[in-house]
């Protein structure tokens, strides 16, 4: 496994940041690392990346243990931090030699080039770091974790201050680069872990309360259906439908449906109204998507 991950803890003073989080990552893995703020990701993420000790438990990299060889996993790591380090006197190139010299990197200039046009730099690279947006300054620090040529990536919210057109470009960036490495991917922009991930990890309160890939969660997710028609009907006529479950009336000629196949269930629906000469005034899917089931998990109880 590129990143494994037993029983980690850290404590800050009377609260656990991070509490017994067991995980693995295979290579050519894109996972997608999800939690409220204060959940414990950035904790996590600098604990697998050497930046922050753990209190217990064990983080490997590549087969490294992250404690006994930090600078060896280094070597093997790309990350770019939520708070994202740059030198704002330097300039765009100036500063990836500088992170190539510290990686011993043959012909930096090649790959430094390389790595500019990867990650759309190209138009501000003759600037400052301080003269560049924010959306820049990001693509910047992925240029950095990505300069040389890791085995693993982690990257905490690497989206922040990208405008929709950066976001594809740099979504395109990631899925590029999880052929061939692991890719640990944090975001609050839940359609950006949707886009890119296909597995998902979720924790809240330092606990881990979801790993799974996305189609499984999706599924386990509760799925209902709020229709409503510009008639009266019996409600024997909806529960007949294969994909509904339940049937439950919420205001005259409004109906909550729960399913177990959003997709299935509007097209009956669909059927429904044709056969019987019904108007449906509003069809709307409810629950089952990652927004959904993320607040089913995290909210506070």
């Amino acid at each position: 496994m590129s990143i494994e991950v037993s029983r980690l803890t850290k404590i800050y003073g009377t609260q656990k940041a991070v509490s017994d989080l067991s995980f693995s990552l295979g290579k050519g893995e894109i996972v997608g690392f999800l939690g409220p703020n204060g959940a414990g990701k950035s904790t996590t993420m600098k604990m697998i990346t050497g930046y922050l000790q753990p209190d217990s438990g064990i983080a490997r990299v590549a087969g490294l243990s992250v404690k006994e060889q930090p600078i060896a996993v280094k070597k093997k790591i790309g990350y770019l931090p939520e708070a994202n380090p740059l030198y704002p006197e330097m300039y765009v190139r100036e500063y990836l030699a500088f992170v190539a010299g510290i990686h011993d990197i043959k012909d930096s200039k090649k790959r430094i080039e390389e790595v500019i046009a990867l990650t759309g730099l190209v138009p501000e690279s003759n600037k400052k770091l301080m003269q560049l947006s924010k959306g820049y300054k990001q693509r910047a620090g992925l240029a950095a974790a990505l300069i040389h040529d890791p085995e693993v990536l982690v990257l905490d919210e690497p989206t922040s201050g990208l405008d929709p057109n950066q976001i594809v470009e740099i979504r395109n960036v990631i899925k590029e680069q999880g052929l061939n490495k692991t890719v640990l991917f944090s975001s609050h922009i839940l359609q950006e872990v949707q886009a890119v991930c296909n597995r998902i990890i979720i924790i809240n309160k330092g606990i881990l309360v979801a790993d799974d890939s996305l189609a499984n969660l999706q599924r386990g997710n509760k799925q209902s259906i709020r229709v409503v028609f510009e008639e009266p009907l019996e409600p024997a006529w909806l529960e007949r439908l294969p994909a509904i479950t339940s049937v439950s009336k919420t205001a005259a000629n409004t109906w909550q449906l729960q399913t177990t196949d959003h997709n299935a269930a509007r097209k009956q629906l669909l059927e429904l109204a044709l056969r019987e000469n019904l108007n449906i005034v509003q069809l709307q899917n409810e629950g089952g998507n990652l927004e959904e089931l993320f607040r089913s998990l995290t909210h506070s109880k």
